[in-house]
């Protein structure tokens, strides 16, 4: 039976910003991963509701999450920034379900992540058989089902994701020894794959965060400042001071890459919860982001520069190869 009293509540209403206000103040605001995101469990319900398609995930709130990641990564005697492991109680069932989510935000694909995923989800069936032991609920009797295990890649690299899909693709030979190779499949959810309008159709901050998380460029930028401004202000509007601070964090970081002065990213932060969300980046004219696009248009036109440098130098080379060849042609009838 699975015991939902020790759910713990949502991580995420009252909270006390003081010291983050501070730090804005002085321009000092630390890193978040995306660890910390999946970590407020208002964030991870809205994800959970609206990015697995899984039906039996449509109404999960907050109070039905627990975070189980520091749990299982000392078993297996690891630390990954990175990974999650959540125990979601599900209402009407007896059993729980567990969701086991890999966060690549890195450019280059991680090709080994189906295998990480194994990792987890064996122990996680371990564990679980080891803490049922007693009658029915005995791992050795016919009637014991172990729960089940939903593993998540969220990705949010620039470039494809091109890694396979299905453990077995892993393993050589798989084709042969199919029947004697443990196989799943995990479900990924590419950032790149969902448009802003797409995102702001779920109304809520995951999505908001979502779309911050897809900036990378100017042109990406751009797109999302020439986004709905007064659906994301209302979804700012309500929301709590925890996921706030959040949002303060992932937009001081988007600050930082795109060279704002300390000074400006801190004026801009303030105005994260007015009503123009233009004020999240006023004056970015100023900032680094027309540069980036005229140093781009330079380096391609030095390379541009350098290649046809490059094809000149590979003609002469040529031409002096077929005058060494005909010079020794006429030695040769002398």
């Amino acid at each position: 039976m699975f015991d939902k009293d020790i759910i713990n509540p949502a991580n995420d209403k009252a909270h006390d910003n003081t010291e983050l206000i501070k730090n804005i103040n002085k321009g000092q605001i630390p890193d978040i991963n995306n660890r910390q995101i999946f970590h407020n469990h208002t964030l991870c319900a809205q994800f959970l509701r609206n990015f697995t398609d899984i039906d039996i995930l449509k109404d999960i709130q907050p109070e039905d999450i627990i975070d189980e990641s520091d749990t299982y990564q000392a078993y297996l005697g690891i630390k990954f920034e990175t990974d999650t492991v959540k125990r979601i109680h599900i209402k009407d069932l007896d059993f729980p379900l567990y969701i086991i989510s890999l966060i690549e935000h890195k450019s280059n694909v991680d090709y080994n992540v189906a295998m990480q995923l194994l990792k987890y989800m064996a122990l996680i069936w371990d564990v679980y058989g080891k803490k049922h032991t007693d009658g029915q609920g005995n791992p050795r009797n016919k009637e014991f089902k172990y729960p089940p295990v939903i593993p998540i890649v969220y990705y949010e690299g620039a470039n494809k994701w091109t890694a396979d899909m299905h453990l077995q693709d892993r393993v050589f030979m798989s084709e042969i020894f199919k029947d004697y190779i443990p196989d799943f499949k995990y479900k990924l959810v590419n950032i790149h794959d969902y448009t802003n309008d797409k995102l702001l159709s779920y109304n809520d901050e995951m999505s908001v965060l979502m779309m911050l998380n897809k900036i990378q460029t100017a042109e990406d930028l751009n797109e999302f400042i020439n986004t709905n401004s007064e659906r994301i202000a209302a979804i700012m509007n309500n929301t709590n001071e925890a996921i706030l601070e959040t949002f303060q964090r992932i937009i001081w970081n988007l600050y930082m890459k795109l060279n704002v002065s300390p000074e400006e990213a801190q004026e801009n932060l303030r105005n994260v919860r007015t009503d123009n969300m233009g004020y999240w980046f006023e004056n970015m004219e100023k900032m680094d982001i027309q540069a980036e696009r005229r140093n781009t248009a330079e380096a391609r036109r030095e390379l541009e520069e350098e290649r046809q440098a490059l094809t000149r130098e590979r003609n002469k080379v040529k031409q002096l190869e077929e005058e060494v060849r005909q010079l020794k042609e006429q030695l040769a009838k002398a």
